[in-house]
């Protein structure tokens, strides 16, 4: 428990002294907590999250029941196929009948949209760790879902005002076709607009495509002095491939990444890779504690975490710590307290949820290392900058969350 020792310390004082119970079988609803990862475990999204997703889950599990035995844990999941109905029916059964009491994960903006609505109906709590629609603490905001990675707009604002300021004012999007795709692409044009730049225009794929020979035809003929891809996992793989394929690669036009995982990184190879530029929640080769986690992770996977998977072990230790303080799995005490108490782990320190339930949290400007410059696997990126969180979020003064208090 290294690294995370300063809260396994914290948590087990807590214990012994009684300022934070350990809720008894007998206190919980069915005498067991029970945790649903949903997200594509098989598609283009899959290792973004996926399989890896639930391990990480697992290892929230085990370490928490390390300090509080009395509490039985349970890791469920399942496949939404990216599609939401098939989503949501899998999350009702688990309210209605299985006894999951929360969900963790998602990794699809229509889908978590889909799923916040029924969360809200059933009064469970959510947290969505790759679902990037502002949606989602905009105007579907609801006290019971908590975004604890990212969204459209802190991934998009910080990178477009640095290249409009170097005179990259021209923008095209080729974007996944479905609501993460398209809210980025709006969010791209509402800071692009903001700042002096403009955008070409945007083409939209599905999900799931393999030949995306016709939309670069379109991003080189717009003129565009930056091609932005508004995708991820395999769509984001396979157009950077044939990317370089048209020998775009050498032409004028720069190509950004708006969303990039680890595992994406991985799967195109640095020498296809080198040189995009992303900004992330988390990266497992940060510090000494990121790293032991990246490690004990890679134990179990093969592979390095990456920042959703990171995210789903914070929300579910977070989750897990509030049960135990507040000695009960009922939904409202326990919201409650995740709402209040800080997340000080190895993901975010000292993080706090705000009141349209996003985790505001520090951000990182990384760019993928030159092939000479890869010293080790998956040790692929240089740290250009660290981003405050007080500077990555949109304020409350323009949300549209119906939960913030207005002050006229």
């Amino acid at each position: 428990m290294i690294w995370n020792g300063r809260i396994a310390i914290l948590l087990v004082v807590g214990i012994v002294t009684g300022s934070l119970p350990a809720a008894r079988a007998g206190e919980l609803s069915d005498g067991v907590i029970r945790i649903g990862i949903i997200n594509d475990q098989t598609g283009p999204l899959s290792d973004l999250s996926g399989p890896g997703s639930v391990t990480a889950a697992k290892m929230a599990a085990e370490d928490f029941q390390k300090l509080v035995p009395s509490m039985r844990v349970e890791i469920v999941s399942a496949d939404h196929q990216n599609k939401p109905d098939i989503g949501v029916g899998i999350v009702r059964k688990w309210f209605d009948v299985d006894g999951v009491d929360m969900v963790a994960d998602v990794s699809n903006s229509a889908v978590g949209l889909a799923i916040q609505s029924l969360a809200r109906d059933k009064n469970k709590i959510v947290v969505y760790s790759a679902v990037a629609t502002t949606e989602l603490s905009g105007k579907q905001c609801s006290r019971n879902g908590l975004a604890w990675l990212h969204d459209s707009y802190n991934l998009v604002s910080g990178p477009i005002r640095t290249l409009v300021n170097q005179g990259f004012d021209t923008w095209f999007f080729i974007a996944a076709d479905y609501a993460f795709g398209k809210n980025m692409v709006m969010e791209s044009q509402r800071v692009l607009t903001a700042t002096g730049g403009k955008s070409l225009g945007a083409v939209y794929h599905p999900i799931g495509n393999a030949d995306y020979s016709s939309f670069i035809l379109q991003a080189q003929a717009s003129g565009a002095k930056i091609i932005a891809f508004a995708n991820a996992g395999d769509q984001l793989v396979n157009l950077m491939k044939q990317w370089n394929e048209f020998g775009m690669n050498t032409g004028k036009q720069k190509p950004v990444a708006e969303l990039m995982f680890l595992t994406d990184v991985h799967a195109m190879g640095p020498k296809i890779a080198k040189g995009l530029t992303t900004l992330t929640a988390w990266c497992w080769a940060l510090n000494d504690e990121t790293r032991a986690f990246g490690q004990r992770f890679f134990k179990l996977r093969g592979a390095m975490p990456t920042a959703p998977q990171a995210a789903v072990y914070s929300g579910v230790s977070h989750y897990l710590k509030s049960v135990a303080a507040v000695g009960s799995d009922a939904t409202d005490p326990v919201l409650e307290k995740m709402r209040s108490m800080p997340v000080d782990d190895f993901y975010a320190r000292g993080a706090k949820v705000r009141e349209d339930g996003k985790l505001v949290h520090d951000f990182y400007l990384v760019q993928v290392k030159d092939p000479s410059d890869v010293k080790a696997p998956w040790e692929y990126y240089n740290v250009l900058e660290k981003v405050p969180g007080g500077e990555v979020y949109s304020s409350l003064a323009e949300s549209e969350c119906p939960l913030i208090k207005r002050v006229n």
